[in-house]
């Protein structure tokens, strides 16, 4: 109950709780979050990364569409997981065949559903190229609808064989340390240095080749 006219003016109303001084810090929970929170080096290194695919997309893609923020975060995801996989008694779960495919799959499948059910005649006429002799129409629809089939298995052997092959050459190099004289050891320790570093260059490289292809697939059918 007040006790005078300029009671309600006391920070101090609440015996067990004071909150009215909260109410200074509340704007903060409105302000947005680049505003109030000083970026660190992993946000500018993202933020640069998602400019620079987005620009990348957009060249492929000729327009604006919703399906870059996915392809984005699948670049990403990717790339997170390949990089994971170098780290020592670390699982590559790239390197399965069945992470890769489901990765693969769901994307390509998404794509066909989309373009059979909203640009159909767009998706005959990609069948056959333009400019393609009456006499080889039919071999070329069934050579198109073949190479679209095997779309999401080329995807995901391509990612699954690059991260397998680098991580398999370096185990057969760290396996046969323990048997090398001390004069070849220095010599393979260097061999798998490099090899770390040329890992590194293929799991980027391997995540970016994984997104720009679905890029690609996904323009045939926008």
């Amino acid at each position: 109950m007040m006790s005078n006219l300029f009671s309600s003016f006391d920070p101090a109303t609440s015996i067990n709780l004071s909150l009215n001084w909260m109410a200074m810090t509340l704007f903060c929970l409105i302000i947005p979050y680049p505003f109030w929170v000083m970026p660190n080096q992993y946000s500018v290194m993202f933020h640069n990364i998602s400019n620079t695919l987005f620009s990348d997309y957009k060249s492929l893609i000729n327009k604006k569409s919703p399906i870059m923020l996915m392809l984005i975060s699948l670049f990403i995801f990717i790339m997170l997981n390949n990089l994971m996989g170098l780290l020592p008694y670390v699982y590559t779960s790239s390197s399965q065949l069945s992470f890769s495919l489901a990765l693969a799959m769901p994307l390509w499948m998404s794509f066909m559903l989309f373009g059979w059910i909203n640009n159909c005649n767009h998706m005959f006429a990609h069948l056959i190229p333009s400019g393609t002799p009456a006499v080889l129409m039919p071999f070329m629809v069934c050579i198109e609808t073949t190479s679209n089939i095997i779309r999401p298995g080329s995807l995901s052997v391509r990612l699954t064989a690059n991260m397998i092959a680098g991580h398999l050459l370096m185990t057969l190099l760290g396996n046969n340390m323990t048997n090398c004289s001390p004069l070849i050891m220095p010599m393979i320790l260097i061999i798998q240095m490099m090899l770390m570093w040329f890992e590194t260059a293929v799991s980027l490289i391997q995540a970016y080749v994984f997104s720009v292809l679905s890029t690609l697939y996904s323009s045939e059918v926008i």
